[in-house]
């Protein structure tokens, strides 16, 4: 019984994690650059970059640098914003509202 909280816990976090990150395997040898999938640009290996589809980078892997609302008012609408790279909530008759966000994954 004294393990059940730790796990439940942990069990949530878990749950509530998405980052929906990629993997690549770096290519052995003395590589100085490598070349981002999306793009098609190189970079020096050991650098991070964000690339065109709001991907944060490395030689290594790209995870989505962005949250997507999943939960919000039946009233508002989610819109992805590609030059900021992140999503707006705001009511559907103003968007000047902001709207709030009850749950979200990435």
């Amino acid at each position: 019984m004294k393990y059940l909280a730790p796990v439940l816990l942990l069990w949530c976090l878990v749950s509530l994690s998405n980052a929906q990150c990629f993997f690549k395997p770096l290519p052995p040898g003395g590589q100085t650059h490598c070349r981002d999938d999306m793009d098609n640009t190189l970079h020096p290996v050991g650098s991070k970059w964000r690339n065109s589809k709001c991907m944060d980078c490395t030689c290594g892997s790209c995870c989505y640098g962005y949250y997507t609302p999943t939960q919000f008012p039946s009233d508002c609408v989610s819109v992805f914003n590609p030059k900021a790279c992140e999503y707006i909530v705001h009511k559907k008759n103003d968007p000047s509202e902001i709207c709030p966000i009850f749950s979200a994954v990435g």
